[in-house]
This record gives C-alpha cells, structure tokens and sequence, in this order.
C-alpha cells in the first residue's frame, strides 16, 4: 500500500508518529571482542524520544544480558522505568540472507521481555510481520538462543571438516559418506566447505565468551570448533600445494584460478569470506591468483570479470563458492583451457568425476 513506509535518520521526525521500536544495530566482532558502541549509540538517541507506552524491542545478535544489563539502564536515563512506563522486550532475528522476505512470515520467533506485559507486547508486533509461532521466554534465555543456535552449526560444520580430513587419508569421498550416514534418520550431518564465513556463525562464541568468563564456565569444544574451521583455507592451499608438487610443480609461481568470492553460495556478500582468507594465503605463498565470482561487486587486483580469464592457462582450480553461472560450466572444455593436467579442488562437490585432471 502507499504511503505507509518512509526512512528517515531523523529520530524526532519518527517519533511523531510511532510508538514500537525495532534495534537491529550490529555489534560487530573486534579481535574476539564484541564493540557495543554502535548499539549504545542508537539507544542514546532513542533516550530522547522515548515516551510513556512505547514498546522497544531489541532484534540485535548479542551477549546473554545486553538487553537488561545494557540497554534497559540506557534507556531509562529518559527518565521512564522498563516494564512499567514502558515495553522492553527482546526477539533474535533468525533470517537468512538470500531468504529475508520468506523467513520473516514463516520462522518462528522467540521473544522475551523485562517483565510479562513486555514479552506479551513484543509478541503482538511481531505477529503483525510473521505467520509463524512465537514461543515466549525469560529474556535471557532468548538472547542465549539465538546465539547458540548460531554455535551449533559452527560446530557441527567443524566436526565434518574433520571428518573430511579422515575420509581424504582413507580414499574415501567425503560427500558420498555425508550422504551415506545422513541415510540414519537421527544423522543430520552439515557438508564441509571452504570454511565458514559471514558475521553470524564466525562470531557467535565471541558473544557467549564474555558471560562464560565471568562465570568461570569453559567453551573449551566451541572454541576447537573456531579453530579448525579457521584452519579450513590454511589446509585447502596446503592440499593444491601438495598436489602441484606431485607434478613437479611449486606453487609459488603457478597460477591459480578461484571459482567464487562470496562467503556464501549464491551470495553477493563477500564480507568474512574464506575464499579471500584462501586467497591471502595463495599470494602469501607467491601464487599468481585469478579469481572470479559474477555476483561479487567489488572489485580486488586478483578479481577477473570473465571465467575463462581466470581459468585461461591456470595450472590449478579452487571451487570455493557456488553461483548460478557455475552450474552451467562445460568441464571438459573448461580444462582444454587449463594447463595439462591440471589440479582441482573442488570444495563444493561440483565438478563431474570423469573430468581429466579432476
């Protein structure tokens, strides 16, 4: 319908005419420190306008407590009490990129507040967005939830990279095990990848560390879950190292071309990506890369705009990340373009079997 949406960077402007707030400021990941600053910041400037009746809730990623320990006291500078001048709630947002406008009408939501009137406010905006279930819960609990639903699969996905790495010694084919084992109803086994990238699974033990120190409380498997997945690019040039050597070859000096840059299949977003961290380490170690991705914008002096600029003469291939123009690739004639011989890694379980040199 018309009319019924309008950005502005004003807060005075929009207080006029609302009365629920939704924050869903970033806070971003520093060195294994998350920074509140952006957070704080909106809250410092909703204290202006906050009046009595309004419901403010918090969408954030964020450490277990933020929302009572942080944002709560902020916003009572207004001089208004959370819970009884007004709502305070909190409800993880659980979208996933690519799938925003579907995911925000069926994925069922949980939602906490400082108090009842709060959640049951909280869970009556947000049924105005999704058809879904909204499950309502201790406000701590709800914040802990969506972080580690984000840990998890960081998890999870560090447990088949080694798999990966036991099935590789053994000649087996990591994906046809998957497969196999996910054959038990009660497997649910992740596929292995390149590493994990984006600003959700990477930093989600970087939110739950800060309340665990404090409580004295261990992380010691989430954290080897961190470190091998941020192994992963480290092994995957090892291996296309160790397999130009078997030709006689050094990778200092070979070309070698990347398929994808984003940190995610069929992604535009290449921010926490492991095939940049592949890349680095590529060049670190004298490699000449080429690398292409149609659906990544930005532009790097290794990025070429043409597939077969990147493959042209390349004497190995890294398949990191999945794009629809990938799918339609003819292998055979891509590796006539290739040097003889040449060495793929194919990260993604996409190119045929029976392509020479696979």
């Amino acid at each position: 319908k018309e009319n019924r949406f309008y950005a502005t960077n004003h807060y005075e402007q929009a207080a006029q005419e609302v009365d629920h707030y939704i924050v869903t400021v970033g806070i971003p990941v520093r060195n294994g420190d998350p920074d509140f600053s952006y957070l704080t910041s909106a809250c410092e400037s909703l204290v202006k306008v906050l009046k009595r009746g309004d419901c403010v809730i918090l969408r954030s990623t964020v450490v277990p407590g933020t929302t009572e320990e942080v944002v709560k006291l902020i916003l009572e500078k207004s001089g208004l009490i959370a819970g009884e001048d007004f709502y305070l709630a909190y409800s993880s947002e659980r979208i996933a990129e690519g799938r925003a406008f579907e995911e925000f009408i069926t994925m069922p939501l949980a939602v906490g507040g400082v108090n009842e009137a709060s959640a049951l406010k909280g869970k009556e905006a947000l049924s105005f967005v999704t058809e879904a279930e909204i499950t309502i819960s201790q406000i701590k609990t709800v914040e802990t939830a969506k972080v580690i639903e984000n840990i998890q699969r960081d998890v999870n996905i560090a447990m088949v990279q080694q798999f990966a790495r036991f099935a590789e010694k053994m000649g087996i084919d990591t994906f046809e095990l998957i497969r196999v084992a996910n054959t038990h109803k009660r497997v649910q086994l992740l596929t292995p990848g390149p590493g994990v990238g984006g600003y959700c699974l990477p930093n989600a033990l970087y939110y739950l560390q800060p309340k665990a120190q404090e409580l004295g409380v261990s992380l010691s498997l989430l954290e080897m879950a961190r470190q091998i997945n941020d192994q992963v690019p480290r092994i995957l040039v090892s291996m296309i190292k160790h397999a130009l050597e078997q030709q006689g070859k050094t990778l200092a000096g070979s070309q070698i071309a990347i398929l994808g840059l984003a940190m995610k299949d069929f992604s535009n977003d290449d921010r926490i990506s492991p095939p940049h961290h592949v890349v680095e380490i590529l060049l670190e170690e004298g490699a000449v890369v080429k690398a292409y991705d149609p659906a990544v914008p930005a532009n790097y002096d290794f990025k070429v705009d043409e597939l077969n600029e990147a493959i042209q003469d390349a004497d190995g291939l890294i398949y990191l990340t999945v794009q629809e123009e990938f799918l339609e690739i003819n292998w055979l004639e891509m590796i006539k373009l290739m040097k003889k011989t040449p060495v793929l890694l194919d990260g993604k379980n996409r190119i045929p079997r029976s392509v020479e040199g696979g």
